[in-house]
């Protein structure tokens, strides 16, 4: 188990200086430091307030009306926390001539080089990737909830529209650099806000209506059901909470960077108390335990027929389409830091034909990857909570302590130190036995699972 008391390497301070030129070759051209705190601001949401909040109302389920909102403020108020931590950690690097620009650089400078190497490194990439790949996903998704509103007797695959989806994210991840996206994130922000708001209303309006299901509140299953659903519940909550680029959004801010990371985060956080409790609250209290795995599934009954106007149904999903994109793009960064990384001259202009060329083939060929494993692994919900398990918990909720008690080593003697080592052992733990639940569930549904499923 990690502890919060790891001493920082001897072998990591002495490559300091080469490792920091590799980082700043690197990120050249991905990572620009031009941002204001309103662009981190607009970052941050992008990255946080994602369509994984429409499954805020299944995690419900598992845990029941009092459970649920309080694993939602605790999971609110560690990550903010967190990410705080991790801000600092940073800066104080950064004011030492260490700059780290991602979590990798983060473990490799802090913990020594194995831990960004082979653990943290490929955790994170892997984790970014698999982000882009559920948005795919899901953008194909409800692009068929449209054509079949509007076709009933349609005959289009599920992968035709994740194909034609991956299609639209494969022209936006042409954009140049994190910093060239903050006004596609600004459109982002806003458009959260209005998905949220029709997941609401609409919730709100089939609540009260005689077409909605009857309220049931209770917990389905056995006791084994019911513990690893909790575990699986949280894992869930802390996807739609996580954010594996903390670190690249930072890289953004133009110096100084003091106390413009806490200001980004303060408006992050308001648009959550908004969209994350309005969206758990109103979908739960609609649906009961009937709320699906994708909210917006519900507002259509068992035999496809809509119990909103579709129009409403037709709005919303546009809505949450047009969101996916730029949240996919966002995390597409990473990846395409590291292939920039590879084939990039930093030598070489930014638009020249020696670094335009590789840069598109490289992130066309990404997209398309990814676009080819949605259509092949289309169940978004396995997808979600096995995310959080393995990607989400240790990066978010376990690493951030740890990185900030060996960088500032405060004494055992004060709060904030034992604050820290319980948030780590505790999330070691509740991530540990989240990934088991998360297996489990695959398990359970692979019977049901089939490469290329039309679902």
């Amino acid at each position: 188990m990690l502890v919060a008391n790891t001493t920082i390497s001897h072998e990591a301070e002495k490559h300091n200086d080469s490792n920091q030129k590799d980082v700043d070759a690197g990120a050249l051209f991905v990572l620009k430091s031009k941002g204001s705190w309103i662009h981190c601001g607009y970052h941050l949401t992008t990255s946080i307030v994602a369509p994984p909040l429409l499954s805020l109302p299944f995690a419900f389920t598992f845990l029941g009306w009092t459970a649920g909102i309080l694993i939602l403020v605790i999971i609110a108020a560690i990550t903010f926390y967190n990410y705080n931590l991790i801000s600092l950690v940073l800066e104080h690097h950064a004011h030492q001539g260490r700059r780290m620009l991602r979590f990798r650089d983060m473990a490799r400078d802090i913990l020594g080089p194995p831990w960004g190497r082979f653990l943290v490194g490929p955790m994170q990439f892997a984790v970014c990737f698999c982000v882009a790949v559920a948005c795919i996903l899901l953008g194909g998704q409800c692009m068929k909830t449209i054509y079949l509103l509007s076709n009933p007797s349609g005959s289009m695959k599920l992968y035709e529209f994740i194909a034609i989806f991956g299609c639209f994210m494969l022209i936006l991840a042409q954009m140049p650099s994190f910093h060239s996206l903050r006004h596609i994130n600004l459109v982002s922000l806003i458009l959260c806000l209005a998905y949220s708001a029709c997941a609401i209303v609409g919730s709100i309006y089939i609540g009260y209506s005689s077409k909605g299901p009857k309220k049931d509140y209770s917990i389905k299953g056995d006791t084994e059901n019911r513990i690893f659903g909790i575990f699986n519940a949280i894992s869930i909550i802390a996807t739609a909470y996580g954010n594996g680029i903390v670190p690249e959004i930072q890289a953004t801010l133009a110096s100084p960077v003091k106390r413009k990371m806490f200001k980004g985060l303060c408006i992050c956080y308001a648009v959550i108390i908004v969209t994350f409790f309005g969206a758990a609250i109103s979908g739960y209290w609609a649906f009961g335990n009937q709320a699906a795995g994708l909210i917006l599934t519900n507002f259509m009954d068992n035999n496809g027929k809509p119990l909103l106007p579709k129009w409403f149904i037709y709005m919303t999903n546009i809505f949450t389409i047009t969101q996916l994109a730029a949240v996919g793009v966002v995390y597409l960064q990473p990846t395409n830091e590291v292939l920039e990384q590879a084939f990039s001259d930093p030598k070489s202009p930014e638009f020249s034909q020696r670094n335009v060329v590789p840069r598109l083939i490289s992130r066309s060929l990404t997209t398309a990857v990814a676009t080819v494993i949605a259509a092949m692994l289309p169940f978004f919900g396995d997808i979600n909570a096995l995310i959080g398990a393995f990607g989400f918990m240790p990066l978010d909720f376990i690493l951030p302590p740890i990185f900030f008690n060996s960088t500032f080593r405060p004494s055992k003697k004060t709060p904030i130190f034992w604050l820290n080592v319980t948030i780590s052992v505790a999330f070691s733990i509740v991530g540990a036995t989240a990934a088991v639940a998360a297996v489990r569930q695959i398990v359970l549904d692979a019977k049901t699972y089939r490469l290329f499923a039309n679902v």
